[in-house]
């Protein structure tokens, strides 16, 4: 790990803000290995420096990578003043943590959270095509022509937005009665409102989105909505790779 300032270190694990961590060091709880603290931006290294809090060793890994089944009404972001955001979902004492991506606040799935961002650069990327796979409920009848125009790309608004590239639209099935197509979508970009606007495009309207892949990632039956898992040592090699 770098050589950090030692408010940033215990900031980042979770043991306050800067300004109680300065009130924490004046009151003599912060010890650097067997000294007390005297000033909050004194330099550690966690490679060579033991660091503790009232007593307890403060551990700092380098990196967490959270697997989270985002439910709707959750905005992917790290602050927000209308709305809890994913990262209230996640029990950890880490303040650098931070969603990969964004799913909209109606969107339920896959979102993986992290404080890795090399990785996040490298998934979010345009130049490594990971693949992003939705399951959707659309009104209306998603025909083959619907699949065609999406193969080979389609302008999606007269904004920065412009053309989607293309993408893998495949129907499960379709409710005649209900007026209802159930279809699956997978994408290598993640503009804003971008599935909805691809199906806008095409005249019509999706009413439930959940991501069930990214990359090599795939959303467990097993985790129930607005629970999350920490990613097996697996998944991650999986993700790098998918990323080359």
């Amino acid at each position: 790990m770098a050589v950090m300032r030692l408010d940033k270190y215990l900031a980042d694990a979770g043991i306050g803000t800067r300004s109680e961590i300065k009130a924490y060091i004046k009151k003599g709880l912060v010890k650097i290995n067997d000294t007390i603290a005297k000033k909050p931006d004194i330099k550690v290294d966690s490679d060579l420096d033991h660091i503790f809090y009232r007593g307890e060793n403060i551990l700092l890994p380098d990196f967490e990578y959270y697997l989270l089944n985002k439910p709707a009404g959750y905005v992917s972001a790290t602050k927000d003043n209308t709305a809890p955001t994913v990262l209230s979902l996640i029990d950890s004492r880490r303040r650098d943590l931070f969603p990969v991506g964004r799913l909209d606040k109606d969107t339920e799935g896959l979102l993986l959270i992290t404080n890795d961002g090399e990785l996040s650069h490298m998934l979010l990327s345009p130049k490594h095509h990971v693949n992003k796979t939705y399951y959707a409920v659309v009104e209306g009848t998603v025909t083959w022509k619907d699949i065609e125009v999406f193969k080979n790309g389609l302008e999606i608004g007269d904004d920065d937005l412009g053309t989607a590239m293309p993408a893998i639209l495949s129907v499960l099935s379709i409710d005649a009665v209900k007026n209802l197509s159930y279809v699956e979508i997978t994408i290598q970009e993640g503009k804003y409102h971008q599935v909805k606007r691809m199906f806008s495009a095409v005249n019509k309207q999706v009413v439930y989105l959940r991501r069930i892949a990214f990359g090599s990632l795939s959303l467990p039956d097993t985790l129930p909505l607005g629970k999350y898992r920490l990613l097996t040592d697996e998944e991650l090699e999986q993700l790098y790779k998918a990323c080359r």
